[in-house]
């Protein structure tokens, strides 16, 4: 009775185990990552011109020491979502 509900599975075999080892995607390098994202490029990018936190986000609302990206992505694991490109006059 037991077996009557496993009649139908698909049995997997080792080498189609083995051959799924195989199909993973190569292992990625520092070279072909994306670029940092470039804050100065940022709409809401600030300098604040404390002394000790110099570069601020208006998105995230917060001041910083180092690149308000670099920061985001230290805390977060993953890169600044919210970058917007500034408008360009001309």
């Amino acid at each position: 009775m037991l077996s009557e509900p496993f009649e139908n599975c698909h049995q997997v075999r080792w080498p189609d185990v083995l051959d799924m080892r195989k199909e993973q995607p190569p292992k990625t390098d520092r070279k072909k990552l994306p670029a940092d994202i470039n804050c100065f490029a940022c709409r809401h990018f600030f300098i604040t011109y404390d002394q000790h936190y110099p570069y601020g986000c208006r998105a995230v609302g917060f001041k910083s020491r180092v690149m308000p990206s670099k920061e985001m992505s230290a805390n977060s694991g993953i890169e600044c979502q919210l970058f917007s490109a500034k408008e360009k006059n001309g």
